[in-house]
């Protein structure tokens, strides 16, 4: 049987109410490996009409969301953070070369923080990454993509500040 939206956000809720922290995010990342598998749930949620941010689900209780992400053309981010929550991104197509970023100085309102790059890696259809409160990375993609991810909270709300590589 496939995956619904419901189901996933049920459980992704259960496993977030039990543990908020670092491993119950790594149980949600693992559950969201398992939906983009499911070739009918990906049609459902990421088909050519669904705009580069569709919020599918937003938690009433916790505040996660779950979002659609459908890039037609490629598409690079400058490297960033979430602010005081996380993220963890699911690639369900397409490729995404992926970069994290060590913090040299810290950003202020005033000025941008400095990174440095520490390694690059590809996501492919059925990865999924955990990104924590802090951790800088910058995506990159070179043609079309689908993407499910999800956000502690709805990041539109956070202020965030911005990185320099150098």
């Amino acid at each position: 049987m496939g995956h619904t939206l419901e189901a996933f956000a049920a459980s992704c809720h259960d496993t977030l109410k039990a543990d908020s922290g670092t491993a119950g995010r790594e149980r949600v990342c693992a559950l969201l490996r398992e939906v983009l598998q499911d070739g009918s749930f990906v049609a459902a949620h990421l088909g050519d009409d669904v705009p580069e941010r569709k919020i599918l689900y937003e938690d009433a209780e916790l505040g996660f969301c779950i979002l659609a992400h459908v890039h037609q053309d490629a598409k690079e981010s400058p490297p960033h953070d979430h602010g005081p929550t996380w993220a963890i991104y699911g690639q369900a197509a397409g490729e995404t070369e992926m970069t994290d970023w060590e913090l040299l100085e810290a950003a202020s309102e005033a000025e941008p923080g400095k990174v440095r790059k520490t390694r690059t890696y590809t996501l492919t259809p059925g990865m999924a990454f955990v990104y924590n409160e802090g951790d800088l990375h910058s995506p990159r993609r070179d043609g079309p993509t689908r993407l499910i991810r999800l956000e502690g909270v709805n990041i539109d709300t956070v202020k965030r500040l911005k990185f320099q590589a150098v």
